[in-house]
């Protein structure tokens, strides 16, 4: 958690859950291609269980959750999931490999579609990827103050997610409570604080020096702040984004979970398909496990306890970011009655 609330509360006052066609064989075999204008009902993947609410949680067309309801006679967890994609792409099916086991343990399940980087360019946000970040936060919460009619336990959720998805997760982990407890909006009065992430394939930071610092072919991030490529100027978009770090610092310091980490924050679970090497060009540099070993340090050095996952990893408790999940929202739950 970090003093910067003041520098995002304003996004929610106007803040925006997907729909589908059911699942084929033919469709799980061939993904299906995206459309040329984003669609919030299009999915990639077919999923594995219909959803039992497709709602929106703002005005905009991308302000819509999936939500999958938990069978219990008391108030479930629940698993809130925010799709990758570069802040660009992907779709809420990509939650379908976590859909089953969560449910199958008794949680709740969230999927959440957002505005994309053109969307918020669109809508004047600055940067850009505040459109993403906050509407995911916005999302969280509208599904809290949907707690009693879901038969949901607000104070057992955890976030998770992919790449992009996975940065929006843990800026949402470690980020201040974004609550206003005096607004006259009752969903702005709800909570942002989780009981812990886990993620996959996670940018950690978005300031281009770490970046390069950590693995010197890193070439992602400019987007999120508005910064494209010039032909005219003979240089990469990542060079660019170097050469603005100063004029943009402190926007990075703001949307970098890195920036954010503070002692009072969740446990989270950084998980990556590949081992760390630090300080050498990778063959994924977008989704480096060297991202992971540097926010642990972080988190290490703040005492926030944090896991990294990686092929040949010691000390490893839980396996997969749904074992994660399970352990932390599932120890203290009460005996049934």
């Amino acid at each position: 958690m970090n003093p910067l609330r003041f520098l995002v509360a304003a996004a929610f006052s106007a803040c925006a859950l997907h729909a589908a066609e059911p699942a084929t064989k033919t469709a799980a075999k061939t993904p299906a291609a995206a459309p040329a204008v984003v669609d919030p009902e299009f999915r990639k993947y077919p999923l594995p269980v219909e959803p039992d609410e497709n709602v929106a949680y703002g005005p905009h067309r991308m302000q819509k959750i999936y939500f999958w309801r938990a069978k219990s006679d008391r108030p479930t967890p629940l698993l809130f999931y925010i799709h990758g994609g570069g802040w660009n792409g992907g779709d809420r099916s990509v939650v379908r490999s976590m859909l089953k086991p969560a449910l199958e343990a008794g949680i709740s399940v969230v999927s959440v579609e957002y505005r994309n980087i053109k969307d918020s360019t669109a809508d004047g946000l600055v940067p850009p990827v505040k459109g993403p970040m906050t509407d995911c936060a916005r999302a969280l919460q509208f599904t809290r103050s949907k707690a009693k009619e879901w038969n949901l336990d607000k104070s057992r959720v955890a976030l998770a997610g992919g790449s992009a998805g996975a940065c929006t997760s843990l800026w949402i982990a470690f980020h201040d409570d974004l609550a206003d407890p005096n607004s006259a909006d009752p969903v702005a009065r709800e909570s942002t604080r989780v009981t812990c992430a886990a993620v996959s394939g996670a940018q950690t930071t978005l300031d281009p020096r770490q970046m390069r610092e950590w693995t010197p072919n890193s070439k992602y991030g400019a987007h999120a702040f508005g910064i494209t490529w010039d032909p005219k100027k003979k240089t990469s978009t990542f060079d660019l984004f170097l050469a603005e770090r100063e004029r943009i610092l402190p926007w990075i310091r703001q949307y970098s979970p890195y920036e954010l980490v503070t002692p009072d924050d969740p446990p989270v679970g950084l998980y990556y398909s590949t081992a760390p090497n630090l300080g050498k060009d990778e063959k994924d540099p977008t989704h480096t496990a060297n991202f992971g070993v540097k926010l642990k340090e972080r988190c290490d050095a703040a005492q926030v306890r944090c896991a990294l996952v990686y092929p040949g990893a010691p000390h490893v408790v839980h396996a997969t970011d749904s074992d994660f999940i399970k352990a932390h929202l599932l120890k203290q739950l009460p005996e049934a009655k």
